[in-house]
């Protein structure tokens, strides 16, 4: 009955307030004769008589007065409401979770997430800083950020950072004690800070190619951590060699406290992806988080 009635109902509200066939069927966009025959239809349903209507102008019964007040304001409030959903659009909002490995926060996600935060003050993020590789959907992560080669099949990948590449590091003080490895087989005899996977909980194999040719060299020592950081900390504080993203090492580098080795073994990585499943349906938040961390493509 509802359902019949509603389109009924608003062209009677029309009539009501303008007080007018006229000029309700002007500014709800129908003809004139519609308005009336629809009127008619909605009287007969009811059983009442609605409106009066002269020569010269309509005026609610009692029983239209009655339903003018009462069933009015109820529309209105739709309105209203339809109206603050349509400035949810204009001003989106919600809660988005990724989960990233503390470098990637650091480097990449941090530095854009300023900026998006303060243009969209309605949207908030939560970032959980992990190493592993966890099934982003079954944790209730929107997304995820890895590296290109990491990211799993039936995801969609955006590149988000440029390519990436490892250096292998010591003090010069350990280099005064150990000859500088001239191919990464000279490794083996290095006491080196091993990084472990917590998501197969092995030991990662440092990854090396040249000219054609790749080796994955796993390293021996004292030390192991499950992150960049605390690996660059174990070089710098003379524990062995270290693995670590070359752009962590450039101000250890520039005063002296590190020095790199095997620079022409180092190989690109495909850079940092944000990762989510394919059949996800994209908020409208969502979508502007992920064209803000959209990488540029470069300039042909």
């Amino acid at each position: 009955m509802l359902r019949e009635n509603a389109n009924d109902l608003l062209a009677f509200l029309a009539v009501a307030r303008e007080r007018s066939f006229t000029k309700a069927a002007a500014k709800i966009g129908v003809s004139q004769s519609a308005l009336s025959h629809t009127i008619r239809g909605l009287e007969a349903r009811l059983g009442l008589r609605l409106l009066i209507r002269t020569t010269r102008s309509v005026s609610p019964t009692e029983a239209g007065q009655r339903l003018l007040q009462t069933v009015g304001p109820h529309f209105e409030e739709i309105e209203i409401q339809l109206a603050a959903l349509s400035d949810l659009r204009d001003r989106p909002a919600g809660n988005l979770r990724i989960n990233a490995s503390d470098y990637s926060l650091d480097t990449v996600l941090r530095p854009r997430l300023r900026t998006f935060l303060q243009q969209y003050p309605d949207i908030k993020v939560e970032v959980c800083c992990d190493n592993g590789l966890v099934d982003i959907a079954a944790q209730g992560f929107d997304a995820g950020v890895r590296l290109g080669e990491q990211v799993a099949e039936g995801m969609i990948a955006t590149r988000i950072s440029a390519d990436m590449r490892m250096a292998v590091v010591g003090t010069p003080e350990h280099f005064a004690r150990y000859p500088k490895p001239l191919t990464p087989r000279d490794l083996t005899a290095h006491p080196c800070n091993n990084l472990r996977l917590a998501t197969h909980g092995g030991l990662y194999a440092w990854e090396f190619a040249k000219g054609g040719e790749s080796l994955n060299v796993k390293v021996t020592g004292q030390v192991i951590h499950n992150g960049v950081y605390q690996l660059l900390a174990a070089a710098v504080d003379g524990l062995g060699l270290s693995y670590v993203p070359e752009d962590l090492c450039a101000p250890y580098f520039q005063r002296g406290e590190l020095v790199r080795v095997l620079e022409d073994w180092s190989p690109a990585f495909a850079g940092f992806h944000l990762y989510y499943p394919s059949r996800r349906q994209a908020s409208p938040a969502f979508a502007l988080l992920v064209e803000a961390l959209r990488h540029p493509m470069p300039s042909l």
